[in-house]
């Protein structure tokens, strides 16, 4: 069993390669707005009951997959420079560790410009709602710039990149088939 943890910056990528690898394999994928588009219906973004069951939702659905041996592909955005976010992330890994599961990180990145052009691709749109109101989500992708997504600058989270094989991919002129191809040759030669 093997999961697969994609994270980057909002529009990177992320849950679109994660389709890719999940449709040439057995991987099933879990990208984030699973649980935040649900719960947006219900609740604010920044409210706490919104964050409290985005994290306890998340935390449950790796932990019965992790469980039941499945091959995951599990994407965030993960805000590298905050301590609650590394620890979360930690916590999100652990079912899979603790099951005797491979967990390998991957990090995409790409520039500002490719980001906000794959802000608007039909598939995102398709499977985030909340990212339909294009002026709010350029300026959300925009405003994110602020916290750091891609490793490079020393943070809390090297601590937990550092306990798995961790691979960091410029996908900014690749298509995501090609991305799949590439973490599919890293995953199966380590």
């Amino acid at each position: 069993m093997t999961l697969l943890f994609v994270f980057g910056p909002p529009a990177v990528g992320k849950m679109t390669v994660g389709r890719a690898i999940a449709d040439a394999s057995d991987f099933r994928l879990f990208h984030n707005h699973h649980v935040i588009e649900p719960l947006l219906d219900v609740f604010a973004f920044e409210s706490p009951a919104f964050q409290t069951l985005m994290g306890e939702l998340r935390q449950r659905v790796l932990e019965e997959a992790a469980g039941a041996g499945v091959d995951l592909v599990f994407t965030l955005v993960w805000a590298l420079d905050l301590p609650a976010d590394a620890a979360a992330v930690r916590r999100h890994l652990t079912p899979f560790v603790e099951a005797g599961s491979r967990v390998a990180i991957v990090e995409l990145y790409a520039d500002l410009e490719t980001r906000l052009g794959r802000n608007r691709t039909p598939y995102r749109l398709a499977e985030k709602k909340s990212k339909r109101d294009l002026a709010w989500s350029d300026g959300n992708v925009r405003d994110l710039e602020r916290i750091q997504m891609n490793t490079g600058v020393p943070s809390p989270a090297d601590d937990v990149i550092a306990d798995f094989p961790h691979l960091r991919i410029d996908n900014t002129d690749r298509t995501p088939e090609d991305v799949a191809a590439q973490i599919f040759d890293w995953v199966s030669a380590g």
